[in-house]
């Protein structure tokens, strides 16, 4: 029942976020502090995501040697400006065959 509960109250909050941001008035989302903000958080939080994926184990720090070279097989692609699909298959590729060669 506690799952249910959990899964109601979730959509429940996910539909009054989206709720929220259709009635925001305009001048709110007209503030350049507000626009900054709202351009920089996907960042931070893609940000947050990708370093917790890439040195997490559950509640621990981990160096993980194929995490860690895809993360860096990912960066050298971004630098040259490879698609972002691109990206994530060059990432994916390293991890997974350091993975299976170590």
């Amino acid at each position: 029942m506690n799952t249910w509960i959990a899964v109601i109250a979730t959509g429940v909050g996910c539909y009054a976020l989206k709720l929220g941001g259709l009635v925001t008035p305009r001048r709110v989302l007209a503030d350049p502090r507000v626009r900054r903000f709202t351009e920089l958080v996907p960042v931070a939080l893609l940000t947050a995501l990708v370093a917790v994926q890439t040195f997490a184990d559950g509640r621990s720090l981990e160096l993980d040697g194929p995490r860690v070279a895809g993360l860096g097989a990912a960066v050298a692609a971004l630098l040259l400006r490879a698609p972002f699909l691109v990206v994530l298959v060059v990432a994916a590729g390293t991890a997974a065959l350091l993975r299976l060669v170590l």
